[in-house]
């Protein structure tokens, strides 16, 4: 029998599950690689580090106000027309950066990346809201069934996103910035005419028109864990996304290659862990509370820990960086998990839109901050605030519902 033949014969749940994952997976392969496009083309022709962090100032703004007006739209609309609007919207992006050289200006870029962040956001928030719709509600292992497959699409997808940093590191190299951008966007076409063919027509759409003003959650177990997620994801983000690469490029004399293939290894393997994620919070005991307070308490140790050894040796480094991947995996997925399970049933796209609207603020602070300073004052300095806003995350824990989940 085929493997055409097999997927046939698997529930429709599941067959729309695997497409909404491929979908996701080649949307974020080019999400990565782009990333780490840019981070070194522009570094290489001289911008300074606050300089590249600007560049995806517009990426992570926008993606804050998506992840709002997205959810409303995917629940007016349904959510395989923001999916699919959102990998058109990456074409357009990328077609953008196939200009010459000299007209790769910083508001030119900085427009670009405002299309591809707004599209990044609504094919996330599509992908994570379908999965609640899909997992059938009357099982009694649906919440276990939830959790596992919201930890293999965050999972799979941010695996495929280290690749992205890898592939985009390797075709800077083999055809350059140009070549690289054109190759990805014809590969998005055959990935959107699929889509648009296969994907089921009103997936997640509300059957009444919700009003914009109900996109802000009133729960407030919803609230609370965005905000906590806030704080997660500049914590990552705030010596990750610039402070990182640079320091390695400049102080190490790291070529494009071997960044990108650090970082392709991290996010790879951050992805890896992030499956197995509900086995491993299972090892401890509680509710929701106690076990993302938990968590995220033994992440904040570590860039603390990393700020007083001595970053001339890169050997440190990197086993800090690794580390820290293992534990922030586990925290992310928990967090994946708890606001999909917290959403309600009908309207999943709107509080999934508003939690992350909070991860796309998080990126947007983050980045801001791994730019400006780590050009005043150094990477340590980074790693001290990356300390700080993990451990504000912990603290936001305490007042999530004491119920147990998972």
């Amino acid at each position: 029998m085929s493997l055409a033949e097999r997927i046939k014969q698997l529930p429709f749940e599941v067959r729309q599950y695997l497409l909404i994952t491929g979908n996701y997976w080649a949307f974020t392969l080019t999400d990565g690689a782009l990333r780490m496009l840019v981070v070194l083309h522009f570094h290489q022709l001289g911008y300074s580090p606050l300089e590249v962090a600007m560049l995806f100032l517009f990426y992570e703004a926008f993606g804050v106000v998506t992840n709002l007006v997205g959810g409303w739209l995917g629940a007016r609309l349904g959510l395989n027309r923001t999916m699919n609007v959102g990998l058109g919207l990456q074409i357009v992006a990328l077609a953008m950066l196939m200009v010459p050289s000299a007209a790769l200006t910083v508001p030119w870029v900085m427009a670009a990346q405002a299309l591809s962040g707004i599209a990044k956001d609504l094919n996330k928030m599509s992908a994570k809201s379908a999965v609640k719709v899909l997992v059938p509600r009357d099982s009694p292992t649906a919440q276990s069934s939830l959790y596992r497959w919201v930890a293999i699409l965050t999972g799979s997808k941010n695996a495929l996103k280290g690749a992205g940093f890898f592939l985009g590191g390797v075709l800077l190299t083999l055809i350059g910035f140009q070549g690289a951008v054109g190759l990805m966007a014809l590969m998005l076409i055959g990935v959107l005419s699929l889509s648009l063919v296969r994907l089921k027509a009103d997936l997640g759409r509300q059957k009444r028109k919700p009003k914009f003003t109900e996109v802000f959650s009133k729960s407030r177990a919803i609230n609370v864990l965005s905000a906590a997620r806030l704080c997660l994801f500049a914590s990552r983000d705030v010596w990750f996304v610039v402070a990182l690469p640079v320091f390695l490029y400049d102080q190490h004399g790291w070529s494009h290659w071997t960044v990108g293939g650090l970082l392709a290894v991290w996010v790879i393997g951050y992805g890896g862990v992030q499956t197995q994620a509900p086995r491993l919070t299972g090892l401890v005991k509680g509710g929701a509370r106690g076990i993302t307070a938990f968590w995220a308490l033994a992440l904040a140790g570590l860039p603390a820990l990393l700020a007083l050894l001595p970053l001339a040796e890169v050997g440190w480094l990197v086993a800090g960086l690794l580390a820290f991947g293992v534990l922030f995996a586990i925290n992310s997925s928990w967090h994946s998990y708890l606001i999909v399970h917290y959403a309600r049933a009908d309207g999943v796209s709107m509080d999934v839109g508003f939690y992350y609207m909070a991860n796309a603020m998080g990126r947007l602070l983050g980045t801001l901050l791994s730019g400006w300073v780590y050009q005043v004052y150094g990477l340590a300095a980074c790693l001290w605030i990356s300390a700080a806003l993990v451990a504000a995350s912990a603290l936001m824990a305490l007042a999530l519902p004491r119920e147990a989940t998972g």
